[in-house]
């Protein structure tokens, strides 16, 4: 499982790193299996490069990275929308012909991205093919269409299986589609000018299209015209621009003067009146356990599948340790003490043994939450979030602990008051009451902190939020543990805010800090430190992160690309442990 979810990721990797360098767009990367350019998701501008198969092989899912990286750099999307035609199937095949088009253009310095464009090409017509799509005529009618356009265009062959089913329906379009056909290569280097040929061939197979649809309604033969349409599922769900779930907004950042003059070192007006306290003992007992049921009622309806999640955080945490030996294995390293079974028994093969390797637990994890008055309405889901995790991490054997950071009141509070008697000195630095909340510690297991971490639920906790003292303080607490591999993921909805810290410095001063801090302890290392953003891109604190939307279902899939981004993690900010 471990070396499935290693090779997993660097395929990931390594795709989203190919997609850069072809399309020259430093921020594409991938969430779970759908490419973004920066934080908003780059549609599949074609059929044949959809995400429809889970289980795309490497070669193929490279080529669908480098597909998408090239109709970024050589499409002007705006002119296609321009020439497209209205009607959905004659738009269907020329958003194709576009992208034939494009594929065309694959570098000719880079022949492994070629190779691997046909390669993730021939494995949607092969699946298309043998699932038995192209046996009715609209069906057929399509697939002989793509793969005559991309022989055409592209230079490449029709596949041997695909010749003897395509033979008769190409011998009957060509000579209909022939003119345009021989325009679409001459034109292949200039959009514009392809776009006349590709949308004369689009409406032309359309109108084929539909005069067969409405012929099969007229003869009554509904069988014969639903299967004809079933030929289309994995073309006519093809998403338009803008489709997918919208762009999630990226953090607004931008330079503090105050910290910036003082030579980036912050500042804390008073720390006289700051909380260190258990977020459970800020709350009765009997609400508490109202908490809790109203809590697990919300993850039952999840449907989440907390033992898979579990083993899949085991894989992407724990590092793999030698145990013990295998004996009586058919390969590996000789046993000596097994070479007199060849005299006795020639035939016998179980002669090696080999390592003997398990997945140790040596791994902390520290979430920590934002509790500031905007993750109110966004509560609900990250208390599931946070409860699904530790308990799953505890299943792994790992430990885990949840911290979250407040105020301990508006607008700065005693603090303010402070700084108001004594004359308002400028540029007084932090100015408020910071309340750091212990949700679970580590040394308590899921089981004894279950009311505790109910606590999340109780919304007057929520005031303002000091984010970059809160991480110093997350830190600091992860270096006094034992473990090899600590991780710190924050889980957050917004900018670092303080009303009176920002109203008596600038309104990037704590802004400035929470990323002077995340490099400051990223560059210590031993501590590797994630974002979570709900409904906001947190980029700009956080370079390894991950973005949900807020109304996104807490759900199998997210908690996977949660553990995916430890997973791509581990082990990149496993410095010295100080």
């Amino acid at each position: 499982m471990k070396a499935h979810s290693r090779q997993q990721q660097k395929t990931v990797e390594l795709c989203a790193a190919s997609a850069r360098a072809i399309s020259r767009q430093p921020n594409l990367h991938f969430r779970g299996r759908q490419l973004y350019r920066g934080n908003t998701p780059q549609p599949s501008p074609a059929v044949h490069v959809r995400e429809h198969d889970a289980e795309r092989p490497y070669a193929a899912s490279r080529g669908r990275a480098d597909a998408i990286a090239l109709r970024l750099r050589h499409s002007d999307s705006q002119l296609h929308q321009q020439q497209a035609p209205t009607a959905p199937i004659a738009r269907l095949i020329f958003d194709l012909l576009e992208q034939c088009r494009i594929e065309s253009q694959a570098p000719v310095h880079l022949p492994g991205a070629g190779a691997n464009i046909n390669a993730n090409f021939e494995h949607w017509a092969s699946h298309y093919f043998h699932t038995g799509l192209a046996e009715n005529h609209i069906g057929n009618l399509m697939l002989t269409l793509i793969l005559i356009v991309r022989a055409r265009i592209n230079a490449a062959p029709v596949p041997e299986y695909a010749e003897t089913a395509i033979e008769a329906t190409r011998a009957a379009i060509v000579p209909v589609i022939g003119h345009a056909l021989a325009e679409l290569k001459a034109c292949r280097h200039d959009q514009a000018a392809f776009a006349r040929p590709a949308r004369q061939l689009a409406e032309t197979v359309c109108a084929m299209i539909e005069a067969e649809l409405a012929d099969q309604q007229e003869s009554g033969d509904a069988e014969q015209s639903d299967n004809a349409l079933a030929a289309f599922p994995l073309l006519l769900e093809m998403e338009e621009e803008g489709s997918e779930t919208e762009a999630i907004a990226t953090a607004k950042t931008g330079r503090s003067a105050t910290f910036s003059k003082h030579h980036q070192q912050y500042h804390i007006y008073t720390t006289e009146f700051d909380q260190e306290v258990a977020a459970a003992s800020l709350i009765r007992p009997a609400l508490l356990t109202e908490l809790r049921a109203q809590l697990d009622q919300q993850i039952h309806q999840q449907g989440i599948n907390v033992r898979e999640l579990a083993r899949k955080l085991a894989a992407a945490l724990n590092p793999p340790q030698q145990h013990s030996w295998l004996f009586g294995q058919e390969e590996g390293r000789i046993d000596g003490r097994r070479l007199s079974q060849l005299v006795s028994s020639p035939t016998e093969r179980r002669l090696f043994y080999q390592d003997h390797h398990q997945p140790t637990p040596d791994a902390v994890v520290s979430l920590l939450i934002d509790c500031s008055g905007s993750m109110r309405e966004h509560i609900d889901q990250v208390a599931i979030i946070v409860d699904v995790m530790v308990k799953a991490l505890g299943m792994a054997g790992i430990t885990s602990e949840v911290l979250g950071f407040s105020t301990a009141t508006w607008n700065g509070g005693r603090a303010h008051q402070q700084w108001l008697s004594r004359g308002r000195p400028a540029q007084p630095g932090r100015l408020n009451e910071t309340c750091h909340l212990m949700f679970k510690p580590a040394e308590q297991g899921w089981r004894q902190s279950r009311k505790s971490i109910a606590a999340l639920l109780k919304a007057d906790l929520f005031k303002e939020g000091v984010d970059g003292e809160a991480v110093t303080w997350a830190c600091q607490r992860l270096r006094l543990r034992a473990e090899g591999q600590r991780y710190l993921l924050v889980i957050s909805d917004g900018c670092p805010m303080d009303t009176a810290t920002n109203l008596t410095n600038d309104p990037f001063y704590l802004d400035n800090h929470l990323k002077a801090v995340v490099a400051q302890e990223t560059h210590r290392g031993g501590i590797t430190i994630l974002g979570l953003g709900v409904g906001l891109d947190l980029s700009p604190y956080y370079p390894r992160n991950l973005a949900m939307a807020g109304a996104t279902a807490v759900d199998n899939r997210l908690m996977t690309e949660i553990v995916e981004l430890f997973a791509s993690s581990r082990g990149k900010n496993s410095g010295t442990r100080r």
